[in-house]
This record gives structure tokens, sequence and C-alpha cells, in this order.
């Protein structure tokens, strides 16, 4: 049997973002001359997780990762409105191929912060979730 992989976990989050009506960059915003970035969106960014043992035999079938969503908005408000609908729209099991998924697990970030890097500045909150998943 072959270890489960990152990628089709991230992709399951990811749809279930923008299912819920966010819109959502993988890693970052584009670097693109000229970009203007929405009022508000999330950055998703996944960790490579790891695939643990299911039993003593050894056998690496389950699944755990860890990803952070950024929430990101033009003002406090619609930073902390990004994190409401990320937060709804992960409220439930994710579909992975093959995978039976515990609903992701909410561990939370720290206040809304604003950054005056960006022109005109905006504000932000960084959640992270647990996700763990074991063979279908």
């Amino acid at each position: 049997m072959t270890p489960p992989a990152v990628l089709p976990h991230v992709d399951a989050v990811q749809a279930a973002l923008e299912d819920g009506g966010l819109t959502v960059y993988l890693g970052g915003v584009p670097a693109a001359a000229g970009w203007t970035p929405p009022d508000k969106y999330v950055v998703l960014y996944p960790e490579p997780g790891q695939a643990v043992r299911e039993s003593l035999a050894d056998l690496r079938t389950d699944f755990t990762t860890v990803f952070q969503i950024t929430c990101v908005g033009g003002s406090m408000e619609r930073a902390l409105w990004a994190a409401d609908t990320a937060r709804a729209a992960l409220s439930a099991p994710l579909a992975v191929e093959g995978r039976a998924t515990w609903r992701p697990e909410d561990l939370g970030g720290p206040p809304v912060q604003r950054d005056d890097d960006t022109n005109p500045p905006s504000w932000f909150v960084p959640v992270q979730y647990r996700l763990m998943s074991i063979p279908a």
C-alpha cells in the first residue's frame, strides 16, 4: 500500500474554501506587476504532513497535517469575515479520494494585525488547522 500524499489533502482544503466563496491563493499572492488584490482573500500555506502508523505492524497509512490559512482584508472586519467564512467552509469532513477524513480541527491563531507594508494597508489573521485521514 502506498503512503498517503499531501497534495490531494491540499486540493481538498482549497476546494472547500473556494466552494465557501473565498478567493484562495496557494503559498502567496501573485507577484505580477499591476496586480491588485481582491478586497478579501485567503492564502493557504500547507506543510508536507506526516504518514503515521496505523498499528504495531508499522503500516504508515494514516495521515496528519497542519495548514495555515492567512485571512486578508482591506479592513479588520473584512479579514475577520474571511476567517469566519473559512471556518464555516471547513466545518465538515473534506473529500479526499480514497481517504476518510476527520473534520479539520481549528487550532486558532493570533489577533488580527495591520500590514503597513502594503499599499493601501491591509489587515491579516493567520489561522491554523489540523487535518487527519485514514484509508477509506
